[in-house]
C-alpha cells in the first residue's frame, strides 16, 4: 500500500502525525526538509510514490526551498498526488497561496488530530484528477487588515483560497464593520479577474432616483441635467468586480432591472435603446438577512437565489475574540504611521477590558477606537483610564473577561474559591497572594490527572495548599520555599526535579491556554524555542 508522506522541520509533529495514522492503519514516511522529498520523489525504487503529501509551509532547508516551493515542484511533477498543507502562520496569504499553489487542502496550526487524520483519509479515498498548473504571476500582497487567527477567520480565508479560480457570484453576510469590502477585494485580487477594474457601489447611500444611473449609466438627455453621455458602474467595471454593498436595501423596481441583467448579461443605459454586454462579475454583500427580507416582501426571491451562489459569512468580533488584542496592535501601529507618532502599546488591563468588549460596531469600531487612543492617550502605554467610557465602565466586565483568559500578567487569574471548582472538584483551597505561584495550573480545566496543584503531590494526605503555607498572605516565593521545606523534611528524593516539572508545567499549560493552544506562539511567549517546548510537553506528559 502506498504511504503518506509527511515533511516538516518539527519533529514532534511527524512523531503525532506518525503514531496517528499508524492507529488508522495508514503507512507513513516521514522527512525533515523538502529537499528530502524532492530526492525521494526522484528515486521511486527506494521509496516508492505517495498517496498523499503533508507538507508543513515555513521550514529551514539548505536549499533555500519551502513548503509551497515544495508543493510547486510536485504539482509539476506528480498533478495528481494530493498535497495538503499546514501551517502555525495562519494568515489570508499562506492559505490563498496554498490553494493556488494546487494544495487540496490548507490545515492550520494547531490542529485536532483525529481531524487531521481524517482529512488525510479523505485524501486516500478521493484521490485527485490532474490541476491546473501553477499562475505565472506573481502573488499580490494582500492589505494588512485582513488578519485573524480564530477558526472562523480561518474559515473565511479557506473559501477565499477556493474561489481564487472562480468567477462566481458570490454573496458576503455579516454585521456592519466586520470587513465585507476587505473580503471582496481579495475575491476580486486573487481572481482571473484581478487585472480588471473593482468598482464599489453601496446601494443605500445613494438616493433611488440616482441609483438607476449610477449602475447603468444613461444616455445624453434622457432627463433634466443629463448634458453628456454616461458610463455606469457595470461599464466602469467591464472585464473586473462589481461589488454591490447593502444590496438588500436596494429599491424593488432596481432588483428587476440588477435580475434581468444578472439573467441577460446585458443592459441598457437610462433613455438608451442599444443594449450594452455586462461582462463582469458581481460580489454582493448586506447586513440584512435576506431570507426575512423575501418572506417580508421587500426582496425579490429570484434574485436572492441569484445572488446567493456562494455565500461567505464573516464572524462577528465577538466571535473571535482571540483576534482583539493582534488586531488593536495593528491598528495602533497603523495609526501612528499615518499621524507621524510612537505608536501606543496595550496594557495588560487595557488588553484585557477590549477582549471583554462585544464590539457592536465590529473591527471597524475597534478600529476607530485605537485611531481615538492614538490620538487621545497621554502615555504611551494605554491603560484601562485611557479607555473609551464605553469600554472602561462596561458591566459585567469581570465575568465576562474571566471567559477569554486574561489577567494583568497575560494569564489567567482565579477569584479566591474557584481553583476548586477549576481544578475538577480536587478540593484544594487557594487564598491570598499565594495562590498565584501556580494558579495557571488550572489552564488544564477538569485535569484530574495533573499530579501536583499548588505544590502538594497528588495523593499525599493533606491537599490542602494553606497547611503547607505558615501564612496564606505571603508572597508566592514564601509558599514555594516552604512548600520545598516540607518535601525535605519528608525525605522526598529529587525535590529539584519534582519542582521544576511542575512549574515548567504550570507554565506551558498557562502559555498554551492563554495563546489557544497554538504551541509556536506560547514558546514565543514563554521566550523558549518551538523545539524546547515540544520536547517539555512530551516529557511532562502534555502532547
Amino acid at each position: 500500500m502506498k504511504s503518506v508522506w509527511i515533511v516538516d522541520d518539527d519533529a514532534s509533529i511527524r512523531f503525532v502525525l506518525e503514531r496517528a495514522l499508524q492507529r488508522a492503519q495508514l503507512p507513513s514516511m516521514s522527512f525533515e526538509s523538502p529537499g528530502q522529498v524532492l530526492a525521494a520523489l526522484e528515486d521511486p525504487a527506494s521509496y516508492g510514490v505517495p498517496v498523499v503529501l503533508v507538507s508543513d509551509i515555513r521550514m529551514p532547508d539548505a536549499a533555500g526551498l519551502s513548503g509551497l516551493d515544495l508543493l510547486a515542484r510536485v504539482q509539476g511533477s506528480h498533478p495528481a498526488l494530493p498535497v495538503i498543507v499546514m501551517t502555525a502562520f495562519s494568515d489570508l496569504d499562506s492559505a490563498v497561496s496554498a490553494f493556488q499553489g494546487g494544495a487540496y487542502e490548507y490545515l492550520p496550526k494547531p490542529f485536532d488530530v483525529q481531524k487531521a487524520v481524517e482529512l488525510i483519509r479523505r485524501a486516500v479515498e478521493q484521490g485527485r484528477g490532474a490541476v491546473e498548473a501553477e499562475r505565472a504571476e506573481e502573488p499580490v500582497a494582500l492589505p494588512q487588515e485582513m488578519l485573524g487567527q480564530a477558526p472562523a477567520m480561518q474559515e473565511v480565508f479557506r473559501a477565499i483560497g477556493r474561489l481564487a479560480h472562480s468567477a462566481a457570484t458570490v454573496l458576503i453576510t455579516g454585521e456592519s464593520g466586520t470587513g465585507k469590502e476587505l473580503v471582496a477585494r481579495a475575491l476580486h485580487r486573487h481572481s482571473p479577474r484581478a487585472d480588471g477594474p473593482f468598482v464599489a457601489i453601496n446601494t443605500a447611500a445613494i438616493p433611488k432616483d440616482l441609483l438607476e444611473s449610477e449602475l447603468f449609466g444613461h444616455e445624453r438627455g434622457a432627463f433634466t441635467g443629463a448634458q453628456a453621455q454616461r458610463r455606469g458602474r457595470f461599464e466602469q467595471a467591464e472585464g473586473g468586480t462589481l461589488f454591490l454593498d447593502e444590496i438588500g436595501d436596494m429599491p424593488l423596481e432596481l432588483q428587476t432591472r440588477l435580475l434581468r441583467v444578472l439573467s441577460d448579461g446585458q443592459f441598457f443605459r437610462v433613455g438608451g435603446h442599444q443594449a450594452v454586454k455586462a461582462r463582469v462579475r458581481i460580489i454582493a454583500a448586506t447586513h440584512q438577512d435576506l431570507e426575512e427580507r423575501v418572506r417580508e416582501g421587500v426582496f425579490r426571491e429570484d434574485l436572492f437565489h441569484r445572488l446567493n451562489v456562494i455565500r461567505l459569512r464573516l464572524p462577528a468580533l465577538r466571535e473571535r475574540r482571540e483576534d482583539v488584542v493582534m488586531l488593536a496592535r495593528h491598528f495602533l501601529q497603523r495609526s501612528a504611521q499615518q499621524l507621524g507618532m510612537e505608536p501606543k502599546r496595550l496594557g495588560a488591563e487595557a488588553a484585557r477590558r477590549l477582549t471583554a468588549f462585544d464590539f457592536p460596531g465590529n473591527v471597524r469600531q475597534l478600529e476607530n477606537i485605537c485611531h481615538w487612543l492614538t490620538v487621545m492617550a497621554p502615555s504611551q502605554l494605554v491603560e484601562r483610564q485611557d479607555l473609551p467610557a464605553e469600554v472602561r465602565d462596561m458591566a459585567g466586565i469581570e465575568a465576562d473577561a474571566g471567559n477569554v483568559g486574561l489577567d494583568s500578567g497575560g494569564f489567567r487569574q482565579l477569584e479566591e474559591g474557584d481553583l476548586a471548582a477549576e481544578a475538577g472538584g480536587t478540593g484544594v483551597s487557594w487564598s491570598g497572594e499565594a495562590q498565584r505561584w501556580t494558579a495557571d495550573v488550572v489552564a488544564a480545566k477538569g485535569s484530574d490527572t495533573y499530579p501536583a496543584v499548588g505544590g502538594l503531590a497528588a495523593g499525599r494526605g493533606d491537599t490542602s495548599v494553606d497547611s503547607c503555607l505558615p501564612d496564606s498572605d505571603l508572597p508566592w516565593q514564601e509558599g514555594l520555599r516552604h512548600h520545598a521545606r516540607s518535601l525535605l523534611m519528608e525525605g522526598h528524593g529529587g525535590v529539584w526535579d519534582t519542582l521544576m516539572a511542575e512549574c515548567e508545567r504550570a507554565l506551558i499549560l498557562a502559555a498554551m491556554e492563554w495563546t489557544g493552544q497554538r504551541r509556536i506562539e506560547a514558546a514565543q511567549r514563554l521566550g523558549i524555542g518551538r523545539n524546547t517546548i515540544s520536547r517539555k510537553m512530551q516529557e511532562l506528559g502534555l502532547d
